[in-house]
């Protein structure tokens, strides 16, 4: 009994140290979120930060309820593109687990 929840300690602790490195090396990404055939584009890190807003010079002073809409836009389009990042690299850390269906790791 001791050897297999020692064994099973070492697992969980190796796990651990590849999630902080695939965590690392995540906040290193950069995805970019755009809208509107790249009039918005949103370049975000893998820690959910902005990094850089690009807006097409026209659109500054046109319609600014549609460059509000581009924006919402494009910063969820970069949101997603972040969780699917996470899902590929952070994902296989947990096969072989067998976590119960809907169960959800902190990431």
């Amino acid at each position: 009994m001791k050897g297999t929840l020692g064994n099973m300690m070492q697992q969980v602790q190796k796990m651990q140290e590849q999630m902080q490195k695939a965590q690392q090396e995540l906040a290193n990404k950069e995805v970019v979120g755009s809208a509107g055939g790249d009039i918005v584009n949103i370049t975000m890190n893998g820690q959910h930060q902005v990094k850089k807003i690009t807006i097409d010079h026209d659109m500054i002073d046109g319609d600014h309820e549609m460059l509000e809409d581009l924006l919402v836009a494009a910063f969820n389009d970069a949101l997603n593109k972040i969780a699917d990042l996470q899902k590929m690299d952070l994902g296989g850390l947990t096969e072989g687990l067998n976590l119960p269906p809907g169960f959800k790791m902190p990431f």
